[in-house]
């Protein structure tokens, strides 16, 4: 079964690397927040840690709406460790402020449908999950191009607004203190009424 918005998140159990530690994590043991999941190739790489440290800089912000980050590849605790280790002037990532799973046996990345079977690695797959578990975005880029971290945070903001306010929907390029719509006609009406 391929995995879909609106669907569970396959929960896990996993070790991951936090705060330079080695610690097993569920998915499940972030219900109640919400989960930027998001799977990377592979360690001592060169786009990777563009994007592994772009979200963890901005953890803060993700911290603040109530929102965990969790980096997956197919490499071992050990490779994240020592990647972790290395600073990131000498190729590597430095200390960072969320777990980096190991999925060496690539299931999590099976079971989210990222993995490359021929290639033995995971694409850059990533997923918004709600408090409930519940897949709410899902974005796939090939290898050669990293993700937007500015656009996660939309997204995720978008969400977080439309599950607060159900009767309201939030339009292209949205963004919080932009107007929204009602999803019906005349709600749409207003809308464009407003915004000419």
């Amino acid at each position: 079964m391929t995995l879909r918005v609106g669907q569970q998140a396959p929960d896990f159990t996993a070790t991951a690397v936090i705060n330079q530690e080695f610690e097993e994590v569920k998915l499940s043991q972030y219900r109640g927040k919400y989960v930027i999941l998001f799977f990377y190739p592979l360690d001592f790489t060169f786009v990777c840690p563009t994007e592994i440290t772009a979200f963890s800089d901005r953890y803060s912000d993700f911290s603040r709406l109530n929102t965990e980050i969790l980096g997956v590849s197919v490499d071992s605790q050990f490779s994240h460790l020592a990647w972790i280790q290395t600073p990131r002037n000498e190729g590597g990532i430095g200390d960072i402020n969320y777990p980096l799973v190991a999925d060496l046996k690539k299931e999590i990345a099976s079971a989210y449908n990222v993995l490359d079977v021929d290639a033995g690695i995971a694409v850059r797959g990533l997923f918004i999950i709600d408090p409930a578990g519940v897949v709410m975005h899902a974005t796939v880029n090939n290898l050669p191009v990293g993700r937007n971290v500015e656009e996660t945070l939309r997204v995720l903001q978008a969400f977080q607004y439309v599950q607060a306010n159900p009767d309201e929907v939030c339009p292209a390029n949205w963004t919080p203190g932009q107007k929204t719509m009602k999803p019906d006609p005349k709600g749409s009406k207003e809308f464009f009424a407003a915004i000419q």
